[in-house]
């Protein structure tokens, strides 16, 4: 990729009134004569941060990168990729029981925790070089520690006592694990979260798991299925209720079929340490009973206790009350269609603003920001809407639009029409060990305009990419049952459907 040479921090004794299309970073003549202002101000170096940065280096603009920690953000860190690294490893240990039905004698194969921790701490080492290689290349200035916003007259941040400013001031500080505190549970604090999950130095002999969002099903199908005996907390009847029903009911079926304890209608009543380990007491209500309907059970031995309840905007420091930016009540960043937030300059994206919280969302919502400041295309902005996701669960789930119900509640339930289907999958025909493939098309209208598809299954994750283009056209059932079928394989199931 090519980049526009951005030249390195240089003093100079005026600002010039306009962008220059080779922007320096510069001393700024603003209250303090020490600010150094650039063009672009980028408080984040993860994912939506870093694409905002270099695409808008690219197109000239004098950039800057504020980052805490290290480079890649949550996704690189502690997110998207070790925990791929780690899903394949459980995808290897299932492929292990089936070697025998598939005529292969593996023999006794041992896992190694510590190995393979090695070699994922490593690859992430890896990318956090490539990341700050590619801001030098592209002359972006890279500025450790972290920035508070300042009482000056126009948007400055300090960090570690020096102080930046820029007419463009981007926020993408993205999230952290939400924890409860001793007096929400007594003993919270023994447990972990899914950034501690990756500092574990072995695998757990004893996990229980505390949440129902996806970060809880990953966490759980990878411990339970390299080998730790795993027990899932839910406060309701299923697991993944922000997905469509189908898929909510099939996860939490194929959970229980993993041989993951599912505890249904329960909370974390407390935890304390024993000599043999944590102690986790539950309290499971039964929603038939209005009176009386409580139990209480203990869950004893345990070695990892991993709270995977949500998460929290990282606005806390950043003194952004100070600028008037405006937050919900949970503390994201509140931004409009084009990013931008209360304050004129200063733009959010990605997990801060708690919208869509996914890598690509923050890298697609950074890089049509930059070409709206820096390239003058004044309606760049990312459409929200039919955005794919995978969920790495056993088997995984792929998903884009609209759920049935929000189909019937946004077209009306006379103009909805679903179809789905349920098989095994060929991978299964001469297995002991069993999966379900589960797939559903929502439909609205008398065209039958796709607006939502939905599947779990072996495969869905990789099949998921394709459909989800032809969904963004706008394409029909009737394009679907056009498209002729690959045979034998499962995605083939979407263009047959009946």
């Amino acid at each position: 990729m090519l980049f526009v040479r951005i030249c390195r921090l240089l003093p100079t004794t005026s600002a010039p009134l306009a962008l220059p299309r080779h922007g320096f970073p510069r001393r700024s003549m603003a209250s303090d004569p020490e600010t150094t202002r650039f063009d672009f101000l980028v408080i984040g170096g993860g994912s939506g941060g870093l694409a905002g940065a270099r695409r808008a280096a690219e197109l000239g603009a004098a950039t800057a990168v504020i980052e805490s920690h290290k480079l890649g953000g949550t996704c690189v860190n502690v997110g998207c990729v070790p925990k791929k690294v780690m899903w394949n490893a459980a995808v290897h240990a299932e492929y292990l029981h089936d070697h025998s039905d598939y005529g292969f004698d593996a023999g006794n194969v041992r896992f190694s925790w510590e190995a393979l921790k090695a070699k994922r701490d490593a690859y992430v080492s890896h990318l956090n070089r490539i990341y700050r290689n590619n801001l030098d290349k592209a002359k972006i200035q890279t500025i450790q520690g972290h920035a508070r916003f300042t009482s000056d007259p126009e948007p400055t941040v300090e960090v570690n006592g020096k102080k930046y400013t820029a007419p463009h001031i981007l926020i993408s500080t993205g999230g952290h694990p939400s924890v409860l505190s001793e007096a929400e549970v007594p003993g919270a604090s023994l447990g972990i979260t899914s950034d501690g999950f990756f500092e574990l130095e072995t695998l757990p002999k004893r996990t229980v798991v505390v949440g129902a969002g996806y970060i809880a099903v990953e966490m759980a199908g990878i411990l339970a299925t390299l080998g730790s005996k795993t027990s899932l907390v839910i406060r309701q009847t299923g697991v993944l209720r922000n997905f469509d029903a189908f898929i909510s009911a099939n996860c939490t079926k194929e959970l229980q079929h993993s041989g993951i304890d599912l505890w249904k209608n329960s909370q974390v009543k407390s935890v304390s340490k024993t000599e043999t380990g944590l102690e986790v007491t539950l309290v499971t209500k039964d929603p038939e009973k209005k009176n009386d309907g409580e139990k209480i059970s203990t869950i004893q031995e345990v070695d990892c206790l991993l709270w995977a309840i949500g998460r929290q905007p990282n606005t806390l420091g950043l003194n952004i009350g100070e600028m008037g930016v405006d937050t919900d009540e949970r503390g994201h960043i509140v931004v409009d269609e084009f990013q931008n937030t209360s304050r004129s300059g200063l733009y959010a994206v990605g997990d801060v603003c708690g919208k869509a919280l996914l890598t690509p969302v923050a890298i697609a919502a950074g890089r049509k920001l930059a070409h709206r400041l820096f390239e003058g295309k004044k309606d760049s902005k990312l459409d929200y809407s039919s955005i794919p996701t995978v969920v790495f669960s056993h088997p995984p789930i792929g998903t884009v639009g609209l759920t049935e119900d929000e189909a019937i509640k946004s077209r009306g339930k006379e103009n909805v029409k679903v179809y789905k289907t349920s098989f095994t999958p060929m991978y299964h025909a001469v297995t002991s060990r069993k999966t379900q493939c589960i797939m559903k098309l929502v439909c609205v209208g008398k065209e039958e305009t796709v607006v939502g598809l939905h599947m779990q299954g072996l495969g869905c994750d990789e099949m998921l990419q394709g459909f989800a283009v032809a969904i963004k056209m706008g394409a029909t059932k009737a394009d679907f049952d056009k498209t002729v079928a690959i045979h034998p394989t499962s995605s083939e199931e979407f263009v047959t459907m009946r």
